[in-house]
């Protein structure tokens, strides 16, 4: 049987980042991106890679595309000092509360 190749892109790692950079706990991932938390811990426990459908599950739920989340590095350094707060900021709200913040930027520009 041919072994798998593994990539030098740490993934569990880059969730964890994702999920600390929101000061989220594997809970708070779990229900935002509708997996369960168990899911998540095994992932850890068992040193196992997430499914592409489940890697989508979580980016949906960090707000984030897949290529941003494979992307090295930030963009976010590139901003002026209020757009990287403002960055900052959404990074660390669920979907929920983005999706909500928006109608309110809308009807505020309206």
């Amino acid at each position: 049987m041919k072994e798998r190749e593994h990539s030098e892109f740490d993934i569990l790692g880059k969730i964890q980042a994702e999920r600390m950079k929101r000061n989220w706990t594997e809970y708070q991932l779990s229900k935002n991106s509708g997996l369960t938390q168990s899911t998540i811990s095994s992932w850890y426990r068992d040193d196992r890679q997430p499914s592409v459908a489940s890697l989508e599950k979580i980016c949906r739920g960090l707000g984030i595309s897949l290529s941003e989340f494979f992307r090295e590095g930030s963009s976010i350094a590139a901003f002026p000092d209020e757009k990287e707060d403002l960055l900052h900021c959404w990074e660390c709200m669920s979907p929920i509360q983005r999706k909500e913040l928006l109608c309110l930027l809308h009807a505020f520009l309206a």
